[in-house]
């Protein structure tokens, strides 16, 4: 078993992850690479484990950041794959990634979703081709918009119709069921990521009331399925000062708010006061 398939059984781990997307070129990610390094050495209760910092920078940049973080507490991931080796030009396969030491990959984000046509089923052959490949899936979920109908790409319109939490939940559970064909063993060993999509890219992030009610429905949804303690962390224009006022969320998946490498660090020191205080 990986350190990071421990730190996922493990229902007090913090997850804090940050993602470049395509906003830093070639020569800046070296150098936010360097400085999220600086960060995470400058922190040396990370090495206890409790605390999870990860970092997917673009797909060029993988075999340099592999080694600028060689030796740290940094986790790399990888923003998307493919679903198998093969005739499939311009995919990166998991297998690939795994021999780069790519710890977990980034499935089923919006933008993905929605700008490139991944429905449930492309997501869930990446997912089982990712766990296939020992990579864990970090499979992103969240609603379109808070009130209003949602349905998932089966077309299975949510109880009651409305995005408030409860509706939210249900249909992020049903996403999560969508993208491991119904192998809720699969499901245990992926990281959630809840991105309500009308936060994504917000001047705010959702409130923490209401992240935290959706993440506590959620956690009730996957329980009945033997779900207890899955890590669900939140994004969605994610910064320092919320992760302390959300309750049962296990960390947070920053955006360009932590391509200033010092945001980063105020919010791993916020994690490792939650962990410290039990």
């Amino acid at each position: 078993m990986t350190q990071l398939s421990q730190a996922i059984k493990d229902p007090g781990t913090i997850f804090v992850g940050v993602s470049t997307k395509m906003y830093l070129g070639y020569r800046d990610s070296l150098r936010w690479m360097d400085e999220l390094r600086q960060q995470a050495d400058a922190r040396p209760a990370l090495a206890a484990g409790r605390v999870v910092p990860f970092v997917i920078p673009s797909f060029p940049m993988l075999p340099a950041a592999g080694e600028i973080i060689a030796g740290s507490p940094l986790v790399l991931g990888a923003q998307n794959c493919g679903w198998a080796e093969g005739p499939w030009t311009g995919e990166l396969s998991p297998s690939l990634l795994a021999e780069l030491g790519v710890g977990l990959v980034e499935l089923g984000h919006a933008e993905r979703r929605r700008h490139f046509g991944e429905d449930d089923a492309m997501i869930a052959l990446k997912v089982r081709a990712a766990d296939d490949a020992g990579v864990t899936p970090l499979l992103c979920v969240g609603e379109e918009s808070p009130g209003q109908e949602t349905t998932s790409d089966t077309g299975a319109a949510d109880d009651g119709g409305t995005a408030g939490a409860e509706d939210a939940a249900r249909f992020v559970c049903g996403q999560i069921e969508a993208a491991v064909g119904g192998d809720w063993d699969l499901a245990a060993r992926l990281v959630i990521a809840y991105e309500p999509v009308w936060a994504i890219g917000a001047a705010e992030p959702a409130s923490a009331e209401y992240v935290s009610a959706v993440v506590r429905i959620l956690r009730e949804l996957l329980g009945a399925h033997g779900l207890h303690g899955l890590p669900v962390i939140y994004g969605g224009s994610a910064k320092p000062g919320l992760l302390p006022a959300l309750n049962g969320v296990s960390g947070l998946f920053l955006g360009r708010f932590a391509h200033d490498a010092t945001n980063f660090g105020k919010v791993l020191d916020e994690a490792l006061s939650l962990v410290e205080a039990g």
